[in-house]
């Protein structure tokens, strides 16, 4: 597996050897072990999660605060996104600081995004399959949301001549100045 720091030291890269021939390929999709080493440390996955969504579809920025901090492993499976990790730990010299990276079917790209940063993804292909590998369960009363447009945050969203389709939950979000964030 080839480990690719990104500007946000935490969150990595990701790219798994795969070995192709006409007959199609075959990948190591996760491995506890290359994955602690690659990380530094011994990561837990809990639950595994599987959406799938059309063209446009603009899902996040999502997190969950203490005690329910979520790290997430990610990919695409099918169809292509442009994925999003963005800092949400305000003693952070890289605190509101974002990494975007195109993950899809075709490069197995997978991300790595800890505990303390928050996630979202645009599908740029017709549709996509994403899987998420997460280091605590789903709970509701600890998620948190950054707007997904926010211009203190600037990011440079591929542009697919429509807006992005979100879900109400994704369009009410806070601006990352009025989020709950980390310390």
């Amino acid at each position: 597996m080839k480990v690719t720091p990104t500007a946000l030291p935490e969150v990595l890269l990701l790219e798994p050897k795969v070995f192709g021939d006409e007959r199609g390929f075959f990948m190591e999709s996760f491995n506890q072990k290359l994955f602690d080493d690659a990380v530094g440390y011994p990561v837990t996955f809990v639950q595994d999660n599987h959406s799938r969504s059309a063209k446009g579809v603009l899902r996040g920025l999502h997190y969950q605060l203490p005690p329910h901090a979520q790290g997430k492993l990610v990919r695409a499976v099918s169809g292509a996104v442009f994925d999003v990790a963005m800092d949400m730990r305000r003693s952070s010299p890289n605190f509101g600081k974002w990494v975007g990276y195109e993950l899809s079917a075709e490069n197995k790209r997978m991300l790595w995004i800890p505990p303390g940063f928050a996630h979202g993804f645009l599908v740029v292909s017709e549709s996509a399959d994403f899987l998420y590998k997460t280091t605590d369960y789903y709970m509701p009363q600890a998620e948190g949301a950054v707007r997904w447009n926010d211009p203190t945050v600037g990011i440079a969203w591929p542009t697919l001549g429509a807006d992005p389709q979100l879900s109400s939950k994704d369009r009410d979000a806070p601006p990352l100045d009025q989020a709950n964030a980390f310390e």
